[in-house]
């Protein structure tokens, strides 16, 4: 069997990257990886030769099968399943062998095009089947592409039968075995994250790592049997580590388990306020903030069809390793964007998914059910039903809730193994209301623009709670029970006040339309002005910028009216890979950008891995303050290879003019003149006469003290406020038990941003791309310190602009010097918010 396979374009047309599709569905791998493409022509061919597996009832979408078992979804439009097949034809049928070329579907343009969201067509890889997507082509998102054309390319990887599987690697050492006790200090006790974190600790130190409570002992490689030890704040438990690494990993452990989870990222949401219900009302757990008038919806999902009785044991078994093997490949490209994206929650949601997925527990409940005579799919079912009741059986509503997750996995794997039901419909604007959802089910329905979410079940620690406000999307949880509702029904969700009132009176949802309103019509009115320059209202314009990962953010910066790009954080690039990219592809990544911003100037910082960022084909020494260590441009010293690859694609790109190269981490002026003769050497051998601006972030407190020497040979100066209030204060910004007293605002800080600003006077320009230039108090005495553009991410580029035209920096500057002999940060804050609060005098 061929070693490799190549997808063809379907259709000709415009390529567009999968997460830069205006579906979180596809832009955010949920279904899988791959391509889209804007198409120009009506019909949708075969992009390899297979077997149609599935057509959708309403003809939107195929689903084909290669000889080598890679599926192929090819999705015309997005909410085309809204359209119920109206002016799209299937020339296939399931079960009909094609060949590369032949045609699927057959569409009106125009039809198609005025009644649904878009004709961006997604081509995903839905079943890998044990390859790996390996190239996109030569093509690039944006260029336009002929059908047949090569977009994709598949190679058999080593978990593929075809391909001999890579030797196992040794289990770590026996010889050396350490035990410590430990007494938990969780306060929900050994739930999903810590069991998750756990494991990983003994994966990364490549030790076994065994909990001991009683007569329990439970490998920490078991999400399920750590969980189901039921262990709760106060419990005393030993840990037992074996391998060379024993005693790092109990420090790890004993971490983990005996310090207060200060950062649960639920823990905003527990506290938010509710109200007696009254009557005709219900009422709730905020677990998502925002207002809501729209239709009721009940919501009912069906888990994916799957055989009950099985064929020969060792056939179901194997089925079953391949079905949890797509999933984990699912979950871990999922992962990685997350990552990459900065969706921080998200990913430790993806994280524990994993962990439970490689549950020898689980595995083994479920190759028991096989050995009785169940099918792959009945025998996983049939487990985890067991595991969901061993969780709700003992009776901690913080596992309970984690039921969700366990259901998640449940259909995904049954996806894979029988047919599997498409998400339900629901209608445009709905309040939807269930029992409970999974991660997945959320994310389904929030790509269908629901106006919010009831739960009978579910908890503000649930992971769809952290789904939902993260995507803005109002929700309510643990309602008990629903009233008596008629689908269709007007209802008003108040997920402020934590309350759900089905038919309302007519006042009432006058009242609750034009508080909505009023809320949109600010944000429109920031949306509408962003393009336009931030003027403060005494004439001075600050350049407000993006901070983005790559192109497709830069895009939607470019959107969003970013006047430039201020931070490209090209390690984005070089994470979730097992080897660095190459030039071309580094080269491609750098070029979408400058390409989006259309001339406008887009800084790249050149790779800054270290402390909290590490590559796992690039291993740093251990050392005990990696903040403090070999990260940013020190890594020159001895990855000198590595970077240089960086800025030879850097010189590649067009224009030149409109690039700027930043160097993080430099601590004096021999650095930057090291880098600049280095820039200059490479550009001489590629031929390159021009040069791009070079500039410094100044993160470390001699930096912003020799501000002046680095400024009179830097062309631009950026600030770091995360590092530089981490090194300045002395406080790793990684420890969630400073972070109250990790303020940019601190008077220590602000002295040496107020001497960077002195210290360039006259030379060159300063900015600030930290998250202070999000901060609506701090950017104000940024802007009063003199700094030139602050760079955000670009969902806040409107409000940061609206916020600074608003701003009289004359003034604010008159209270600098009181405000930098303050004690702390917490009394800058409350003055600073005490004069912006203040009425203006006329």
């Amino acid at each position: 069997m061929a070693s490799s396979l190549d997808i063809l374009a379907p259709v000709d047309g415009v390529l567009v990257a999968l997460d830069a599709v205006p579906d979180p569905v596809f832009a955010e791998g949920t279904l899988g990886d791959g391509l889209a493409i804007d198409p120009l022509g009506a019909t949708l061919h075969a992009p390899c030769d297979g077997e149609i597996v599935h057509c959708a009832r309403t003809a939107h979408a195929v689903t084909l099968r290669s000889a080598g078992g890679v599926e192929l979804l090819i999705h015309l439009g997005l909410d085309t399943v809204n359209l119920d097949g109206a002016g799209i034809e299937l020339l296939v049928e399931a079960g009909q062998r094609v060949e590369a070329g032949a045609p699927l579907l057959r569409f009106d343009a125009d039809q198609v095009a005025q009644q649904a969201m878009s004709l961006i067509t997604p081509l995903i890889i839905a079943e890998p089947s044990g390859w790996r997507l390996t190239s996109h082509g030569t093509q690039h998102s944006g260029d336009t592409v002929r059908r047949g054309e090569v977009i994709m390319r598949l190679e058999a990887s080593a978990s593929s039968p075809n391909v001999a599987p890579e030797s196992v690697e040794a289990s770590p050492q026996q010889t050396r075995a350490a035990t410590r006790d430990v007494i938990l200090a969780l306060a929900a006790g050994l739930h999903a994250r810590p069991a998750a974190r756990l494991r990983a600790i003994a994966h990364e130190q490549n030790v076994d790592l065994e909990l001991v409570y009683g007569e329990t002992h439970v490998d920490a490689r078991s999400l399920s049997r750590l969980m189901n030890m039921g262990l709760v704040e106060g419990d005393r438990v030993t840990l037992i580590a074996r391998g060379e690494r024993a005693t790092a990993a109990l420090d790890a452990a004993e971490r983990l388990l005996s310090e207060a989870e200060v950062d649960d990222p639920a823990s905003s949401a527990a506290e938010l306020p509710t109200a007696e219900a009254g009557a005709g009302q219900l009422a709730g757990l905020v677990a998502s903030q925002g207002l809501a008038v729209g239709p009721l919806h009940h919501y009912v999902a069906a888990l994916p069809t799957v055989p009950q009785v099985g064929d020969d044991p060792a056939h179901e078994r194997a089925a079953l390793s391949v079905a949890l093997e797509n999933v984990d490949h699912s979950l871990k490209t999922a992962l990685g964007q997350a990552k990459r994206s900065g969706r921080s929650s998200e990913a430790e949601i993806l994280e524990a998914h994993l962990a439970w997925l490689d549950d020898p527990a689980l595995r083994e409940a479920a190759d028991g059910y096989v050995d009785s005579g169940r099918s792959a799919g009945q025998a996983w079912k049939e487990a985890l039903d067991d595991e969901v009741a061993r969780l709700q059986a003992t009776g901690n509503k913080l596992l309970a809730a984690r039921v969700a997750d366990l259901r998640d996995l449940q259909r995904q794997v049954m996806a894979r193994l029988g047919s599997a039901p498409s998400v339900p419909q629901v209608p445009a604007d709905a309040i939807v209301i269930a029992d409970d959802l999974t991660p997945s089910e959320l994310t389904a329905l929030a790509a269908q623009r629901p106006a919010g979410i009831c739960l009978v079940a579910g908890g503000t620690t649930s992971h769809v709670a952290i789904l939902a406000r993260a995507r803005g999307l109002p929700c309510l949880v643990a309602m008990g029970a629903m009233l008596e509702s008629a689908e269709g029904e007007m209802a008003i969700l108040d997920a402020e006040r934590g309350l759900l009132e089905p038919q309302p009176d007519s006042d009432s949802l006058e009242a609750m339309r034009e508080r909505i309103a009023e809320r949109e019509r600010a944000r429109g009115a920031a949306r509408e002005s962003a393009r336009k320059p931030a003027t403060t209202r005494d004439g001075r314009t600050i350049e407000v910028c993006a901070n983005v990962a790559g192109g497709a953010e830069a895009r939607i910066a470019a959107q969003e009216g970013a006047d430039g790009i201020g931070l490209l954080r090209s390690e984005f690039l070089f994470l979730d890979r097992d080897r660095a990219p190459s030039v071309d592809e580094q080269r491609e990544e750098y070029q979408a950008a400058l390409d989006a911003m259309s001339g406008k100037p887009v800084v790249v910082r050149t790779l800054d891995i270290g402390a909290d960022k590490q590559l796992s084909y690039l291993p740093l020494p251990n050392v005990p303050n990696p903040a403090l260590g070999v990260r940013g441009i020190r890594l020159w010293a001895s990855q000198a290879a590595l970077l240089n690859s960086q800025l030879r694609a850097l010189l590649a790109l067009e224009p030149l003019g409109s690039l700027r190269i930043m160097l993080p981490m430099v601590s004096g002026v021999g650095e930057l003149r090291a880098l600049r003769q280095r820039l200059e050497t490479l550009a001489s051998e590629l031929g390159v006469s021009r040069l791009p601006q070079l500039g410094v972030m100044i993160e470390v407190p001699s930096a912003a003290l020799c501000a002046a020497s680095l400024a009179a040979e830097a062309d631009f100066l950026s600030i770091g406020t995360n590092d530089l209030t981490q090194y300045t204060l002395a406080m790793d910004r990684e420890d969630p038990g400073l972070a109250a007293q990790l303020d940019v605002l601190h008077p220590a800080v602000l002295r040496l941003i107020k001497a960077t600003v002195e210290g360039a006077a006259g030379r060159c320009p300063v900015g600030v791309c930290g998250a202070a230039a999000g901060d609506p108090l701090a950017l104000a005495v940024l802007v009063a310190l003199g700094v030139e553009e602050l760079s955000v991410e670009p969902s806040r580029i409107p409000a940061v602009k609206a916020s600074l035209r608003g701003l009289d920096a004359g003034a604010l500057a008159e209270q600098l010097s009181a405000w930098l002999e303050l004690d702390d940060g917490a009394a800058v804050r409350a003055q600073v918010k005490a004069w912006l609060e203040a009425p203006v005098t006329a």
